[in-house]
C-alpha cells in the first residue's frame, strides 16, 4: 500500500510540473512582479489641462506623448524618486477622506516620469510638500483631475504599486559621441524600472553600463559601427531579459530603437 501511495503521489508530482512548465512555456506564467499594499501620500498637480509643463523631467523621457506616457504621469517626491531607480515605475491612486475628491474614490494608474524637488523655505506640512520624508505624488493636471477636483490643491491619497502594461518593447533612446554612449530606457513593462543594465557589440562582450540620472545609462566605450544588444534586470523584480540586436551596425545618436522583448 505503501508503495502504491508513494508511486500516485510521484506520477501527481511529475504531472503537476509538466503542466507548470506547460504554462510557462506557453506564456501563462504569473507577473514577476505583485501589486503591493496600499499605503498613504498626498497629492498636488502641476501644469495645466494640456500637462504640457509636464514634458521632459529628471527621468529623461522627453516628449511624453510620443513616448507613450500621455498625461498620466507624475513627479515624485525625493523619498519615492530614489535616486531615479524609481522611473517608469507604475502607481494606482485614489483620493480619500476629502470634499474634493471626485464621486465613488475612483482609482487612476500614472507612470513616474519626474522628480518633485524638495523646497526647503517651505514648510514641510505647508507648501514643501516634496520635502522627506514625505511620500508625494505632484500629478499632471489631467491625471489628478481623475480622482480630485483640480481647485482642492492638495488631497490626501492611498497609493500603491501595480505592474506597467506597456504595448511593444523595451525602447532605447541614443546619445553621445563616438567614445560615450548614453541610454535613456522607455517603455519598461512589469516593475517599469531598471537597476542595471549592459551593452553588447557585435565586436565585444558584455560591457557593464553605470546610472546616469533618472532612466539613463551609459557606457564608455567605443561601440561605432557595430550592431548593439542589451541586458536589463529590473529593479523591483529583479528579472533579467536580453535584447539582441536592437540597434544595427549604422546606428545614429539622436535615434530610438525598440527590442522585440519586454518584462513580464
Amino acid at each position: 500500500m505503501a508503495a502504491l501511495l508513494h508511486s500516485c503521489c510521484l506520477s501527481f508530482v511529475l504531472v503537476l510540473a509538466v503542466a507548470v512548465g506547460r504554462a510557462v512555456a506557453g506564456g501563462y506564467a504569473p507577473p514577476a512582479f505583485q501589486a503591493t499594499a496600499w499605503q498613504n501620500a498626498y497629492a498636488t498637480f502641476y501644469g495645466d489641462d494640456t500637462a504640457s509643463a509636464t514634458m521632459g523631467g529628471a527621468c529623461g523621457y522627453g516628449n511624453l506623448f510620443a513616448n507613450g506616457y500621455g498625461t498620466d504621469t507624475a513627479a515624485l517626491s525625493t523619498v519615492l524618486f530614489n535616486n531615479g531607480y524609481s522611473c517608469g515605475q507604475c502607481f494606482q491612486m485614489r483620493c480619500v477622506n476629502s470634499k474634493w475628491c471626485n464621486k465613488g474614490s475612483p482609482v487612476t494608474t500614472v507612470t513616474a516620469t519626474n522628480l518633485c524637488p524638495p523646497n526647503w523655505s517651505e514648510d514641510t506640512n505647508n507648501g514643501g510638500w516634496c520635502n522627506p520624508p514625505r511620500s508625494h505624488f505632484d500629478m499632471a493636471k489631467p491625471a489628478f483631475m481623475k480622482i480630485a477636483q483640480w481647485n482642492g490643491g492638495i488631497v490626501p491619497v492611498m497609493f500603491r504599486r501595480v505592474p506597467c502594461v506597456r504595448k511593444g518593447g523595451v525602447r532605447f533612446s541614443f546619445q553621445g559621441n563616438g567614445y560615450w554612449l548614453l541610454v535613456y530606457v522607455m517603455n519598461v513593462a512589469g516593475g517599469g524600472d531598471i537597476a542595471s543594465m549592459s551593452v553588447k557589440g557585435s565586436k565585444t562582450g558584455w560591457i557593464s553600463m553605470s546610472h546616469n540620472w533618472g532612466a539613463s545609462y551609459q557606457a564608455f566605450a567605443t561601440l561605432g559601427g557595430q550592431a548593439l544588444s542589451f541586458k536589463l534586470t529590473s529593479y523591483t523584480s529583479h528579472e533579467t531579459i536580453i535584447a539582441y540586436n536592437v540597434a544595427p551596425a549604422n546606428w545614429q545618436v539622436g535615434m530610438t530603437y525598440t527590442a522585440n522583448v519586454n518584462f513580464h
